[in-house]
């Protein structure tokens, strides 16, 4: 199976201390160069991910298509949805909703965070769900509508 992944979800799951989670579910996963650089502005993020063999970084062929999507996304998504469909990945991991729009549009499957946190409660990677949101939530900022909240709960019984 092969992931390309945004920046966001690697550097929330970083600040949850759960990087491993990705490598558990998915194996592999691949970044373009402007990830890997976006990452490496965050103290620490750097030797996150040049500590972990699983990740690969790679750079993207298509810089007009990448210059085309810049003018509606940052550059890390434009690219993370350039190097997902020239890899013919077989999964994008991306949060931001402008980007999961057009990833949709270049046919490309999506996944985020929360759906990446689902898969590894599913899996039997999380022991239970609810602490790790309302960190994410709380302590990160990361946004959830309460429907969505609870409505994930649900879906891991929680």
């Amino acid at each position: 199976m092969l992931i390309v992944s945004d920046t966001s979800p690697i550097t929330n799951l970083i600040q949850m201390g759960r990087l491993e989670l990705l490598h558990q579910i998915f194996g592999e996963i691949v970044i373009p160069q402007k990830v890997f650089e976006e990452l490496s502005v965050y103290e620490g993020h750097k030797k996150e991910i040049e500590a972990r063999e699983w990740i690969l970084v790679k750079s993207v062929n298509n810089r007009q298509l990448v210059k085309t999507l810049e003018q509606r996304l940052d550059s890390g998504e434009a690219e993370s949805i350039v190097l997902a469909k020239e890899l013919g990945a077989d999964l994008l991991i991306i949060d931001e909703r402008k980007g999961r729009e057009i990833a949709g549009e270049y046919g490309l499957k999506i996944v985020g965070l929360l759906g990446v946190l689902i898969q590894g409660k599913k899996k039997g990677f999380l022991d239970n769900l609810k602490p790790i949101l309302d960190r994410l939530i709380n302590e990160i900022g990361f946004r959830v509508d309460k429907v969505l909240y609870e409505r994930i709960l649900e879906e891991v019984d929680e």
